[in-house]
């Protein structure tokens, strides 16, 4: 079953525009750009025939080739990643049973999450689509709750049910909890890793699909699959001990910067 991994990246972020090129200090002094961090991130993970950098913009485009990554060109129309990742997979000879998207803001992704993600979908054949879930400890959670009474967006909660389909996916932190957990505490709540396994065929259908109003109310393009009653298989993923957060706010590259120094990630 051969496996594809694309990574959507874009300029013009509403909340953060240019974050791909946006650098981040790693343990070793050097600044390394976001989509480079991302594209090795996708480049460790087991098991993959080939990788792509998927984008509309040529800066993004140049930066990559300048690391030695491939570029697929694609529209400044794609909505979201999952469009983005249709498109450039209609752009190249395809031959994939199992396309990834790997987003390009989560460079702390370890590798064993995707190796996870598409052993679980393997393993359920009646699932089109599958994504990561992450049990939250106290400190990450705190996190969350820290952004949210700031009005920032953080990590994305996830919900599912005894099936591991998901039930719900939100920018707010869900299930709610008004239990205080200190930073080791495991938590009933679970972070969504952004990123997705697809089936080909789901993938080209989501394209054709209206985005629904929870998609534009929450801006979680997951959310589209839900509406239309395509099943979400959540895989849950053990973080062991590693961190994990995505960029989504200037906020956040101190953040992770100071991540990568704990973790020694160059």
């Amino acid at each position: 079953m051969p496996v594809l991994i694309v990574v959507p990246a874009r300029y013009a972020s509403t909340r953060y525009p240019g974050k791909p090129l946006v650098e981040l200090r790693g343990a070793d002094g050097i600044a390394k750009t976001l989509i480079r961090r991302s594209w090795d991130a996708a480049m460790q993970v087991k098991g993959v025939d080939r990788v792509v950098i998927a984008t509309d913009d040529d800066r993004i485009a140049e930066a990559a080739r300048g690391f030695g990554a491939e570029v697929v060109m694609t529209s400044v129309d794609c909505q979201n990643g999952t469009e983005r990742c249709a498109e450039a997979v209609a752009n190249i000879d395809g031959g994939y049973d199992i396309v990834v998207n790997l987003q390009g803001d989560a460079p702390l992704t370890p590798a064993w999450f995707v190796e996870d993600l598409v052993t679980g979908l393997r393993a359920n054949p009646q699932a089109d689509v599958a994504t990561p879930v992450l049990r939250t400890e106290g400190r990450a959670l705190n996190s969350f709750l820290a952004d949210r009474r700031a009005g920032r967006v953080g990590g994305t909660t996830a919900v599912f049910g005894t099936s591991n389909n998901a039930l719900y996916f939100s920018k707010e932190v869900i299930p709610y909890t008004g239990k205080t957990y200190e930073d080791a505490d495991e938590t009933p709540v679970f972070h969504h890793v952004g990123v997705y396994a697809y089936r080909p065929d789901a993938l080209s259908s989501y394209p054709t699909w209206e985005s629904g109003p929870l998609e534009q109310l929450e801006g979680l393009e997951q959310l589209r699959f839900l509406e239309r009653g395509t099943p979400v298989l959540c895989v849950e993923v053990d973080g062991r001990g590693r961190q994990f957060w995505e960029l989504n706010n200037p906020e956040d590259v101190p953040l992770i910067e100071a991540m990568l120094q704990e973790m020694g990630e160059a």
